[in-house]
This record gives structure tokens, C-alpha cells and sequence, in this order.
């Protein structure tokens, strides 16, 4: 019994722990309550408002969304999207690129890591006026695929590189010797063995460079000319929308983004599957 008490008393939490867990609990509801109060009141009748309580329950304001009653929903959605893979493409390919070559000591390669971690802390309102500006000063027009593409990249690469970084810190050099060893050359190395390694990672910077553009808003307000991009135009609607046809909007936006990430998280899952899969395989022969 006095084994028990004291295995009791030693198995008990601080008081510090409880305390910590109830500022985490107010933080999470700060935080998300107002997101699930808009995903409730997307779901309202004709009659409904932008507050409580719900004026019945349907699908009412998502049938508003699709059919174009409450803005070019449509037209920002075939914008944001394309851009946010030519983002991912772009930001996953130089990512990758600049950790391949930062594995050795480039001349500058200081200046050039110090000059990205810059472009992250520069404030993306005045970045993008500033790209704005230079549009405008060689009398190029702004649009969604020019000027607002070089903006996000501005954002993302640098993030891609960044975990590129932390990526190719894990990575075994080893696999590249024995590679060599066995008469690979260096693209063969490259592409059948250094970039299956590092795929989870690779899809990890390809979810960051797809959802930071997708939701990108302060740099890409001055640079995407008159065709908006999702986020600007769900700002746009804030202005004269006062309907729960911005709340339904919300909610089919986060749905996108909680989608991509379920995509990735589940590839990155199955390729971990398969490689312990794979491994007590081999050892089992």
C-alpha cells in the first residue's frame, strides 16, 4: 500500500502543468473559435445573417458562391490556383537546387544565406509596393502571373531553402559514396538516390510553397493588377458583402487548404511505409 501511495505522488502532475494547460486551452479557443463560429454560420438558410443565432440550416450560400451572385469567386479560384503551383514548382526546384550547392563552400554562399533570411523578415505590404513600383517605372502592367508571381516567390523561397537546409542536415553522405562506388554517375546518384532520400522533405517545401501563395494577401495586393487573386478577393467582398456568403467562401477556401495538406502529410506517410516496409524486408532476408 505504501508502494502504491508513493508510485501515486510520483506519477501526480505539477501544479505548473495544469496551469500551462489551461493558458494553452484559452490560447486554442482564441485562436480557432472564430473560424469554427464562421464555419457554423456558413451553413445558415436564406434568411440568415452574419451573427448569431443561425437562421436555419442548408447549403443555401454555397449555391450563392458557386453560381458567381456575390463576386468573381470563380474567376480568382482559376487565378490562385495556377499560381500556386507555379510557385511550388519554382520555389521546389531552386530550393533544392540552392541546398545542393550550398553542400559546398560556394564564394558569397555567406551573403546569399544572409540576403534570404533578409527577404523573410522584410515586410510584405512594402515589398510588394516596392515590386509594384518597379512595374510600373519600366511600364510593364501588374498581373497574376508576372509581377504577383515574383512577389510570393519573395516569400516562399526563402522558406524553401530554409528547409532545404534542415533536410540536407540529416542527409547521409554515405549514400552517395556507395552510389559512387557502384559505377553511378553523378545525375544517376542525383536522381535515384539523393532525391528518393530526401522526398518527404521535398514534399514538405512543396505544401509550404503551395499554401503560403494560395493564402499570400499583403504581397501580392499591390502586384496582381485587376485580376484578383482569392484572398484579395474575399477582402474585396469584406467591403461591400454582408451576407454568410463570405462565410461560406471561408470555409470552402480552408477546406482547399486542409486538403493540400491532408495530400501531402499522407504521401509523406505512405513513403515512410513503404521505406520500413521495405527495410524489414531486406532484413528479414
Amino acid at each position: 500500500m505504501l508502494r502504491a501511495a508513493r508510485r501515486a505522488d510520483a506519477d501526480r502532475r505539477p501544479w505548473t502543468f495544469y496551469a500551462l494547460a489551461a493558458v494553452f486551452s484559452a490560447y486554442a479557443l482564441f485562436l480557432y473559435s472564430p473560424m469554427l463560429c464562421m464555419y457554423v454560420l456558413s451553413f445558415q438558410g436564406p434568411q440568415g445573417a452574419l451573427s448569431f443565432p443561425m437562421r436555419g440550416v442548408s447549403l443555401y450560400w454555397f449555391h450563392q458562391l458557386w453560381e458567381g451572385s456575390t463576386g468573381d469567386i470563380a474567376g480568382a479560384v482559376q487565378r490562385s490556383i495556377p499560381l500556386a503551383l507555379i510557385v511550388t514548382i519554382v520555389t521546389v526546384v531552386f530550393s533544392v537546387a540552392a541546398g545542393l550547392g550550398f553542400r559546398k563552400q560556394v564564394k558569397g554562399s555567406s551573403a546569399i544565406f544572409y540576403a534570404v533570411i533578409i527577404a523573410l523578415t522584410a515586410p510584405g505590404y512594402i515589398l510588394g509596393i516596392g515590386i509594384g513600383l518597379m512595374f510600373n517605372l519600366f511600364g510593364w502592367p501588374t498581373n497574376w502571373y508576372s509581377s504577383a508571381l515574383g512577389s510570393q516567390l519573395s516569400w516562399t523561397l526563402p522558406f524553401g531553402v530554409l528547409i532545404t537546409f534542415a533536410v540536407f542536415g540529416r542527409f547521409n553522405p554515405a549514400y552517395e559514396e556507395a552510389a559512387r562506388d557502384l559505377g553511378a554517375t553523378p545525375a544517376q546518384t542525383l536522381r535515384m538516390v539523393v532525391l528518393p532520400i530526401l522526398l518527404p522533405g521535398i514534399i514538405a517545401i512543396a505544401l509550404f510553397g503551395f499554401t503560403l501563395s494560395y493564402d499570400e494577401f499583403a504581397r501580392t495586393l499591390q502586384t496582381t493588377g485587376p485580376s484578383n487573386t482569392v484572398p484579395i478577393e474575399i477582402w474585396s467582398m469584406t467591403q461591400n458583402v454582408t451576407s454568410p456568403s463570405i462565410y461560406a467562401l471561408g470555409t470552402v477556401t480552408t477546406g482547399i487548404s486542409f486538403l493540400i495538406i491532408g495530400l501531402a502529410l499522407g504521401a509523406i506517410a505512405l513513403i515512410q511505409h513503404r521505406r520500413n516496409a521495405g527495410g524489414g524486408g531486406h532484413h528479414g532476408h
